[in-house]
């Protein structure tokens, strides 16, 4: 099968939803000057950059309170600072209840009954819980090609790690199980690891 885009798939769902897969979760978390806490996960996420050391995540569409964006963009375009909150698989289901679309001024930790804290080199609220949180500058917006799609840039200040989730010195992934974005409704829980050395390390 080929298709463009700009013609349609013809399918019952869109196959471009299942191809990048899987996907790290990046639970966003900002405050609005008018002081409202926001909480939503964004699978369209990456690190960016090693040093300085550098986050990214997109958002796509919008709601009728926010303008051409949602909360969390909104939010950062008055702050600038935003908090990348990692999702292990024991918060899938309070990861899904911040997902719903709620009025600006609702706090989606108390929605979803997610305890909080506060971040030390940015005004703004994480995960208490969270197997880590990396606090964000925002380095820039880049609107994309297509309506109300943006890529939001930040520069880590600042990286809390859960103690139980370090082992011999390592960070590890196996004491909170990632949980990653498939296609359509699917995740995806990452039991499985192994290493691969390159050939010229």
């Amino acid at each position: 099968m080929f298709y463009r885009p700009e013609d349609g798939h013809g399918l019952p769902h869109n196959p471009f939803n299942a191809l990048i897969t899987p996907r790290p979760i990046g639970w966003i978390s900002t405050r609005g000057k008018d002081g409202h806490d926001n909480l939503a996960p964004y699978s369209f996420f990456n690190g960016a950059a090693y040093v300085p050391p550098q986050v990214m995540f997109s958002s796509t569409g919008t709601k009728e309170d926010t303008g051409d964006t949602k909360d969390n963009v909104a939010n950062i375009r008055e702050t600038g600072v935003f908090c990348v909150n990692v999702v292990g698989l024991a918060d899938r289901d309070a990861m899904n209840a911040s997902s719903e679309m709620l009025p600006r001024n609702v706090d989606e930790f108390a929605h979803a009954g997610i305890e909080k804290t506060e971040c030390k080199t940015i005004d703004c609220p994480r995960v208490a819980n969270a197997p880590a949180a990396l606090e964000c500058r925002l380095t820039q917006i880049v609107p994309l090609v297509g309506k109300n799609n943006f890529v939001v840039l930040g520069e880590v200040t600042g990286i809390h790690l859960r103690d139980d989730c370090l082992v011999d010195g390592k960070f590890e992934s196996a004491t909170y199980i990632p949980l990653s974005r498939m296609g359509y409704r699917e995740y995806t829980a990452v039991r499985e690891v192994f290493e691969l050395a390159r050939p010229d390390d």
